[in-house]
């Protein structure tokens, strides 16, 4: 009898968990696309600077430099490396010659594969200055 009923439940589709991973489920309770009243990221002004992510930790520069320099003259690649352990952090930068040459360096390597990881190009924000340090009171003096 439990046999039978087992049967029958396979028979009749998938249940559960799998029925809502399934490809086949219409009813899947994420959205495919998002929404159109969400924000979007605010894009950076284009610069010759590019900001990679998603790197793997066997990424190197050279490694970057090349995969790069097949849309233009890169003058710089470097991956940002974590200083205890020397590993990659997951991301980097690349400085093209050229407006134009980063342009199809982005559009290039944006979401292609790089050592076996999906790669994203973005133009680079400016960075920040730091905030003004705050006065020392007290403390070593000479």
């Amino acid at each position: 009898m439990a046999m039978k009923t087992a049967t029958t439940m396979a028979a009749a589709g998938p249940r559960g968990l799998r029925s809502l991973f399934s490809s086949l489920s219409t009813n899947f309770p994420f959205p495919s696309q998002p929404a159109a009243d969400q924000p979007q990221r605010p894009q950076a002004e284009p610069s010759t600077n590019l900001f990679v992510s998603g790197l793997s930790k066997r990424t190197t520069d050279e490694g970057l430099r090349e995969c790069f320099a097949k849309f233009g003259e890169v003058i710089h690649a470097r991956v940002v490396k974590d200083r205890a352990s020397g590993w990659s952090k997951g991301f980097g930068f690349v400085r093209y010659s050229t407006l134009e040459e980063a342009a199809a360096g982005i559009q290039g390597m944006d979401g292609k594969f790089l050592d076996g990881w999906v790669i994203f190009a973005e133009y680079a924000k400016p960075r920040d200055s730091p905030p003004p340090s705050p006065p020392s009171y007290g403390g070593y003096r000479q």
